[in-house]
């Protein structure tokens, strides 16, 4: 198969498309054939040496595709599938957990199956699972036109809330076409003073994270993915704290997915980008300017 692997950690330029050997399934376990794969802020992270890799490794975490092969009990072959891959899914083949994919709907593309697992599924996590969010409550999500903070505008929308995004004055318009009651332009306006007592505030973003322990109500909820939450501060002011940090759930992506197949959510992807060209969707990933999702496209 061709894979993108990188040998060392660095720049864009480390990412080469080049031939790699093809996995094999282990029991439990099937192997896809990638048709697309989600580009997440993580993976150009981790190419650039924030993290511990054992080198050479091929990057990516979530994609669509078609089983291959199958030793996993459920899933056969021809099955279309989404959801994580431990073995990287910027690749041609890719093998993964049975448990950690879930059947792809006839209405759900491929492309937009393939945003699901990070962007989706930690979003969903985040709001529900951790935080506990509820109809009723108020959510105010940060990075709200971003690849987390868009599906978490709607899903939490969706669940009955009232919805408060932040971003710049350029996303203003797209956040509350996702269905936000209310929008915080940073560039205009101090969050920390425009919004008050929320019982859940959701940070995708992480550049500021203590400025928003003052945003929610005594007894409240602020999940981070993307710093160390501020538990002194939110100690003090009585509010409860979490890193989330995303795990594969095949249930969870198969209500997602039957959401979007509804039209009740929606991906917006900004562009997809031949795998071969991988480098400038790293780039434009790593800009911060994306407005939803970034996939590439594997295969036919």
């Amino acid at each position: 198969m061709n894979a993108v692997v990188i040998h060392e950690t660095g720049g864009p330029e480390v990412l080469r498309w080049e031939e790699a050997p093809d996995p094999e399934p282990d029991d439990g376990e099937v192997l896809i054939r990638v048709r697309a794969a989600g580009v997440n802020p993580v993976d150009w992270k981790r190419r650039s040496g924030n993290y511990g890799l054992d080198l050479p490794t091929i990057l990516g975490n979530e994609a669509s595709g078609t089983v291959e092969r199958s030793r996993a009990d459920g899933l056969g072959e021809g099955d279309e599938v989404f959801g994580y891959a431990a073995s990287g899914r910027y690749a041609e083949l890719a093998t993964t957990p049975g448990a950690a994919v879930a059947k792809k709907p006839d209405g759900v593309s491929h492309e937009d199956a393939s945003t699901i697992h990070v962007a989706a599924q930690t979003a969903w996590q985040s709001l529900f699972d951790v935080a506990g969010l509820e109809s009723g409550h108020t959510a105010l999500v940060t990075g709200a036109a971003g690849g987390v903070g868009h599906y978490a505008v709607q899903l939490a929308k969706h669940a009955g809330a009232r919805v408060i995004g932040t971003g710049s004055s350029r996303n203003r318009d797209f956040v509350l076409g996702l269905g936000a009651d209310e929008y915080v332009d940073y560039t205009e306006q101090d969050v920390a003073e425009a919004v008050s007592d929320v019982d859940v505030t959701f940070d995708t973003v992480g550049a500021e994270t203590e400025k928003l322990v003052s945003t929610v109500r005594e007894g409240g909820f602020l999940v981070v993915i993307a710093s160390a939450p501020p538990e002194e501060a939110a100690k003090e002011r009585g509010i409860r704290t979490a890193l989330h940090v995303t795990e594969a759930n095949s249930d969870e992506l198969g209500q997602i997915a039957d959401l979007m197949g509804a039209g009740d959510v929606h991906v917006v992807i900004q562009e997809v980008i031949p795998i071969s060209d991988v480098r400038r969707a790293h780039e434009v990933s790593e800009s911060g300017h994306v407005r939803g999702k970034l996939v590439l496209a594997v295969s036919g």
